[in-house]
């Protein structure tokens, strides 16, 4: 298993918006909550915005070269926000699994 952390680009906004989508979405399901969007296109918008931003810093995983998820701190103010992190539940289930 190859494992790559590198800088976020807007090229990878429609997968990470996916994963960071459908992360919250399971999330939110799973405690009866309203989910944090309400589609995966808000998500998807959200990240394209964090990522062609000069003051997020974003990381972006990457296993045998498919996104596997990413992270983001938010440098805009003195005290830096992190998140969103997510991971992509496939990743997550085949760890579980022990593939």
């Amino acid at each position: 298993m190859d494992i790559n952390l590198r800088p976020g680009t807007p090229a990878d906004a429609d997968i990470c918006g996916t994963i960071c989508y459908n992360a919250f979405k399971t999330i939110s399901e799973a405690h009866g909550f309203t989910p944090d969007f309400p589609a995966p296109e808000v998500a998807i918008g959200l990240l394209k915005w964090m990522l062609a931003h000069p003051e997020f810093y974003s990381v972006v995983a990457e296993i045998d070269g498919r996104i596997a998820g990413s992270n983001f701190l938010d440098e805009r103010n003195r005290i830096a926000g992190v998140g969103p992190i997510t991971i992509d539940q496939r990743c997550r289930i085949a760890r579980l699994a022990g593939v």
